[in-house]
């Protein structure tokens, strides 16, 4: 037997390391009086305490006290539950949300996942459950509307709906108006994903699946980018972080900084209703996501074709029997909640929601029943070296989601992370596979190290915006040819990873203050594209309709002039972007089209069409929900960014008000972060609104002018700079205003 290798010793050794970081997590209840929560000047909360338990704990206390009716519903909808809180008009939406959460069986799975979790993840469940209780029992005037209170497992459910609900389902390609469950389906008049942003089904990731299907880049992203010490002023690598959700709905963004006596020592961001920042940086490496496209689910078309038994369904040369069982949905009606029962099915492939072609189709999605996400955050949160986090992403729990990392040693890294089943060649893997043919049936899972990822290229950069890994850097990038085709979705080349490149390549070096703008940069990629063109077709109009042309003399001497950057005070900015909106012309000179539908609309809202860009584009907050809806007699402030297509880094994604003349923030920059790995790590950050659902809070809208101005706050990471910035030092359950229930 041969020995084992230095490397085999080494990797071995992290893992042992890994195992004993994880296992370190306390067991004990938390004592509330051993964690403190210190509010900054922007109401962010700095949670210490003895034991990561601890910190868990007071993280979900912030968190409650922050948006205790945004958690709620996140869990109602996890739980299937939404039926008890919506009213009639919501009614039918909420249904198919929680028939949804029952076919895929997301408690059931949630509570197992708990009960066979290891002592350290048990103890944190324990301690976020146990954090927001403990809110509760001390404000006696904050009531929960349908729940009685917080169990542990709730947060397990509450990842498997936003991902796997919200998100997976759609990315294999099944439609919402394909569903049928219990007798029942999706009215296909409510498919168009026209109101998704006011209700929790159908949600956007199925009409960005359509996006994607129909060869256009979904209307949301992310971006991040890292460089190494090469390209750093200081010799410190640097990490760009920016994840794009809506502005409103469920699992909202929520920033926190968790220092931990047992080693948890993390600033970032996660999601209201999760244990864990997961998008961040502790004191050695940091890393940020995007949304990718992996195949890491399918849909299986069932033969249910037995003479006599309707359970029966093919599979090769026989049948196997499909399972059966009955749930209830109480549902809320003007005549009090009712319970409605419900007939579900699955197939040993999963679940049977849908019906195509005459066939019922099961869904497969990777992962589902094993979990393990907050266990891998965890360790990643914990890492403190690149083979200490590399050592974490083996665990591959987390079946999607693109991965740029930098830490203190001076390394950058970019994986394709996904959990991608390994899938029989010669079939067509890209729509729905035939169930009966065992030839469709996974065959375990790729590892990490299978990923397309590159580490500390010559370049000196990574960037990733939901872009393909094969565009990732200007050279050196992983050899497409090298993978399997299933294994890189419909992810491209966007316009935002095209001027992330432009951008990262503009300057051989960028200090920290260069860094920061660079985050924030709002030059349209688009515009030196397609300006120059435009001008051409109104040169080419003016000499057959001289008067067509002259009608556009104001517009296009102002896009002419123009030198693409997106700015507050632009009308050029905004006749590009309204034109780039117009619908899909047809016939001659297309884009002096687009250019005549801009002009048209602005002329009708505003009786001009030089309209400064700010003026359209606007910043309003509203109810968590969404569905108070904007309104031109409240505060909203000008925004220069526009939306991610047309290649600009800036992203803010607008719907239009009421009368149409201004346009108002609903997804796009959530919150963006950048770090500098200097010996004394520092940071900055800033999100769309504040920190706080409160409208009475100082900290509701307070961030939103230096968003709006693309600055940042600064985010605070020593203890002596946070104690500098404290606002309000207290322990959960002490503060002003708290008392036993």
């Amino acid at each position: 037997m041969r020995s084992p290798s230095a490397r085999t010793l080494r990797l071995l050794a992290i893992a042992a390391v890994l195992a004993a970081s994880v296992g370190r997590a306390s067991a004990q209840p938390v004592d509330p009086g051993s964690v403190t929560i210190v509010r900054d000047r922007f109401g962010v909360p700095h949670v210490y305490g003895p034991t990561d338990a601890s910190v868990v704990f007071g993280l979900a206390y912030a968190q409650a006290e922050d948006n205790l009716e945004l958690l709620e519903y996140s869990a109602l909808l996890a739980l299937g539950r939404a039926t008890e809180l919506e009213g009639e008009g919501e009614r039918e939406q909420a249904f198919w949300s929680a028939l949804l959460v029952r076919a895929f069986e997301l408690p059931r799975l949630s509570r197992e996942e708990y009960q066979r979790a290891a002592p350290a993840m048990r103890a944190l469940y324990d301690a976020y459950a146990a954090g927001l209780n403990h809110y509760l029992a001390r404000h006696p005037g904050a009531r929960l509307r349908v729940l009685e209170r917080f169990e542990p497992w709730h947060t397990l459910a509450m990842l498997r709906e936003k991902y796997y609900l919200q998100e997976f389902i759609w990315y294999t390609g099944l439609r919402p108006q394909e569903l049928r469950v219990s007798g029942l389906r999706w009215r296909e008049d409510d498919s168009s994903g026209a109101a998704w942003r006011r209700s929790a089904f159908p949600p956007p990731a199925a009409f960005a699946a359509a996006e994607r299907a129909a060869g256009r880049e979904p209307a949301q992203g992310s971006n991040m980018w890292a460089v190494a010490p090469s390209r750093s002023a200081s010799g410190n690598a640097l990490l760009f972080m920016n994840p794009h959700i809506g502005f409103f709905g469920p699992y909202q963004y929520y920033e926190s900084h968790l220092a931990s006596g047992e080693g948890l020592h993390f600033s970032g961001t996660g999601r209201y209703g999760f244990p864990l920042p997961y998008i961040g940086h502790n004191e050695r490496l940091g890393w940020s996501h995007t949304d990718n496209d992996p195949d890491h689910g399918d849909l299986y078309l069932e033969r249910f074709e037995h003479p006599s038994d309707p359970l029966a369904y093919r599979y090769g040369d026989g049948w196997r029997q499909a399972v059966q069982w009955t749930d209830t949905i109480r549902v809320r009606t003007a005549a009090g909640v009712e319970a409605r029962p419900v007939t579900l099915l699955r197939t040993h492939h999963g679940p049977v929601v849908a019906e195509r072609n005459g066939r019922r189709v099961a869904v497969r999605l990777a992962k589902l029943e094993e979990g393990g996400w907050y266990d891998q955050w965890y360790a990643m949160a914990r890492a403190q070296s690149l083979e200490e986090f590399r050592a974490a992403l083996d665990r591959s729990a987390i079946p999607y989601m693109n991965i740029v990392y930098a830490d203190a040693d001076g390394n950058i890294f970019y994986i394709y992370n996904g959990v991608v089943p390994r899938r029989a060649t010669g079939l067509d893997w890209r729509g729905a596979v035939a169930g009966d043919d065992p030839r469709t049936e996974w065959q375990g899972f790729h590892s990490a190290r299978d990923l397309p990822q590159l580490l500390n290229p010559s370049t000196g950069y990574v960037q990733n915006t939901n872009s393909t890994p094969f565009t990732t850097t200007r050279t050196g990038n992983p050899d497409a040819a090298a993978f399997p085709p299933y294994m890189v979705g419909r992810d491209e080349d966007n316009a935002r990873a095209k001027v992330s490149r432009e951008i990262l390549e503009s300057r051989d070096r960028f200090d920290f203050e260069a860094w920061a703008r660079a985050a924030t940069d709002t030059r349209v990629l688009a515009a030196r594209e397609n300006i120059p063109q435009l001008l051409l077709q109104l040169d080419s109009l003016r000499d057959v309709q001289p008067e067509r042309a002259a009608a556009l003399d104001r517009a296009a001497g102002a896009l002419r002039g123009w030198d693409g950057v997106g700015r507050i005070e632009s009308p050029a900015m905004t006749l590009f972007i309204l034109a780039a909106e117009a619908p899909e012309p047809a016939g001659a000179w297309p884009l002096v089209q687009r250019l005549e539908h801009a002009v048209a609309r602005l002329r009708r809202a505003w009786g001009t069409e030089l309209v400064p860009w700010g003026e359209v584009n606007r910043l309003q907050r509203a109810h968590w929900s969404g569905r108070a809806g904007f309104s031109e007699s409240e505060p909203s402030l000008p925004v220069p960014g526009g939306p991610g297509w047309v290649g600009i880094v800036y992203n803010f994604y607008t719907d239009w008000g009421p009368g149409e003349r201004r346009r108002y923030g609903e997804a796009g920059n959530s919150y963006v972060g950048v770090v500098e790995f200097a010996p004394r790590v520092r940071a900055r950050s800033i999100v769309y609104f504040g920190q706080s659902g409160d409208p009475a809070s100082p900290h509701w809208f307070d961030q939103a002018p230096l968003y709006a101005r693309g600055e940042f706050k600064p985010a605070w990471f020593h203890r002596d700079e946070v104690e500098a910035n404290a606002v309000r030092t207290y322990h959960p359950g002490e503060e002003a205003g708290a008392s036993p229930r």
